[in-house]
């Protein structure tokens, strides 16, 4: 029987419905291209949690889930990494609740639900502070993000939570690294393990290492219910942010391997090349040879 033969042999006294091979061979490739994607982005994940100490024995850790592409395969990651870990670890998703008109969390939730995971809404009144403290002209990115980081860190205390994991991916370094060096005139951006401010919460970013096309590619064969989170900002093309993603898509197009080289300069920082004070540059030497 060829590629094209039915898989069912249609008779006068059957009602069953003819599948064909190609349809049954889209499915099973579609299954394992998701298969492969996840594992790809597990391996990538395991690399950078192990590279930086994200995750130890008995860790509870806070997955901050907003409904977005990156928190479902940063969730999703996780708990694929929690059934093959030689360690013990548990997981928490906990999605803040901002208040905007439009905001659903109903899909959200039956999926939780249906694939038994631990989970918390919690509203917060972030709408009403942003219309209360910003401008029309104001970008509501940065306040509602601080708002936000405040309440998962209240939570994390109060469910017994040691990490608290968001889904910061690849493109969100170095697209921070660009936008601080072009608009803020400092070479920063961000860091994958980090002891909060507060000096109690820990934030991890498990994500670092993954191209943010294969979190696209991931969660869309994965089915996972995403939720916009009815920002009026969402989607605005005329943030700095958005400008910053359409240079290196440009530049990652004529040159392939920027993005990768532009995290990888985030680990090879040489202080004497840079305008830096000479004590700088002492106490950094001492600490790569310490």
């Amino acid at each position: 029987m060829n590629s094209g033969a039915f898989l069912f042999e249609k008779s006068e006294y059957s009602s069953i419905k003819i599948l064909t091979y190609e349809a049954i061979g889209i499915s099973i490739l579609c299954m394992r291209t998701f298969k492969r994607k996840e594992h790809y982005i597990r391996r990538l994940a395991g690399k950078a949690i192990g590279h930086f100490g994200m995750i130890e024995n008995h860790d509870r850790i806070l997955v901050a889930l907003s409904g977005g592409k990156d928190s479902w395969t940063l969730l999703h990651i996780l708990d694929n990494l929690r059934l093959r870990a030689p360690i013990t670890f548990s997981l928490v998703a906990v999605t803040v609740h901002p208040g905007f008109p439009g905001f659903q969390t109903g899909l959200l939730e039956d999926y939780l639900r249906a694939h038994n995971f631990e989970y918390y809404i919690v509203p917060a009144p972030i709408h009403q502070l942003l219309l209360d403290k910003l401008t029309p002209d104001d970008t509501p990115c940065s306040l509602c993000s601080r708002i936000k980081r405040g309440v998962l860190y209240t939570q994390a205390r109060e469910l017994g939570c040691s990490k608290v994991a968001l889904g910061h991916h690849r493109d969100d370094f170095i697209e921070t690294l660009l936008l601080n060096q072009f608009y803020n005139g400092v070479i920063k951006a961000m860091t994958p393990l980090l002891r909060a401010d507060d000096g109690v919460n820990v934030v991890i970013r498990p994500l670092v290492y993954v191209p943010e096309d294969d979190i696209i590619c991931y969660a869309s064969e994965g089915g996972f219910p995403i939720t916009c989170c009815a920002c009026p900002a969402c989607g605005d093309q005329d943030q700095k942010r958005v400008k910053i993603k359409k240079l290196l898509s440009v530049l990652e197009q004529e040159h392939p391997g920027i993005k990768a080289s532009l995290l990888a300069a985030l680990a090879d920082v040489d202080l004497r090349h840079l305008l830096v004070m000479s004590e700088d540059i002492i106490q950094s030497d001492r600490l790569k040879h310490s």
